[in-house]
């Protein structure tokens, strides 16, 4: 089983998009089990610059309240999977968009104030339920999960699209875990890409500034997953970086 995260510039290139899902087809044509989740931020800054709405963060998380919230759910759920899904399915694959909070697929809490900033309908994940999942890969169907989460009392809550891909290939008990990115992979302090990476290398990076941007959440979430069972974790275009257990 793997667990694929698409996210990214690679999301808004259709070249490179449509390059990614050959290669999944592919795999899943050749009997791989592989599951889909996606984030899709430039497409949300987009559409909230449409409507004229600013766009707010805190430590690299988006500020979401009620009105960025309807956004997020309408071109997470909406615009972004049901691309993929068009795509997969003009490939021959017969696939199916859900949000992670259908059935509970990714469950979060609500995400603290950070240095006195509240973020608003901002979650971490805190479970997977496979339950969903599992049904559509026993039926024959690729499953492309966004990644929107379940929140306390029926809400919804917007998640981090590297934690929600870490928990879910927990929570399927994922032999792989790739994130697919514009990035080749990570880079060292001289700009070469870090090839193999034990645990305790990730977390001396993590305690550097070398690990900057959108690198971090995702070498943060990579670093959960292993610990987590998942055994094998890649991170890159092309799978450039590739973390191991020590």
């Amino acid at each position: 089983m793997k667990v694929i995260k698409l996210g990214g510039s690679l999301l808004d290139d259709a070249q490179r998009r449509a390059a990614a899902l050959g290669e999944i087809a592919a795999a899943w044509n050749a009997g791989e089990k592989l599951v889909l989740i996606h984030g899709g931020g430039k497409h949300i800054d987009a559409m909230m610059a449409r409507l004229g709405i600013a766009k707010r963060t805190c430590a690299g998380l988006r500020i979401t309240d009620d009105e960025t919230l309807q956004i997020v759910v309408a071109v997470l759920g909406g615009i972004v999977n049901k691309m993929l899904v068009a795509e997969l399915t003009a490939l021959g694959i017969t696939a199916a968009g859900i949000s992670g909070s259908d059935g509970g697929t990714l469950v979060a809490e609500q995400h603290p104030p950070i240095d006195g900033v509240e973020l608003g309908n901002v979650g971490r994940v805190v479970h997977s339920n496979a339950t969903v999942v599992n049904a559509l890969l026993r039926s024959g169907v690729l499953p492309v999960v966004s990644s929107i989460a379940q929140g306390p009392n029926g809400t919804l809550l917007n998640v981090n699209a590297d934690s929600a891909a870490s928990a879910l290939a927990v929570g399927l008990k994922a032999h792989t875990l790739h994130f697919i990115t514009d990035v080749a992979g990570l880079l060292d302090a001289n700009g070469e890409v870090v090839r193999v990476l034990h645990p305790h290398l990730a977390e001396q990076f993590l305690a550097s500034e070398i690990v900057s941007g959108g690198m971090r959440p995702k070498l943060e979430a990579a670093l959960v997953a292993l610990r987590l069972g998942v055994q094998s974790i890649a991170i890159g275009e092309n799978g450039g970086t590739n973390l191991v257990a020590a």
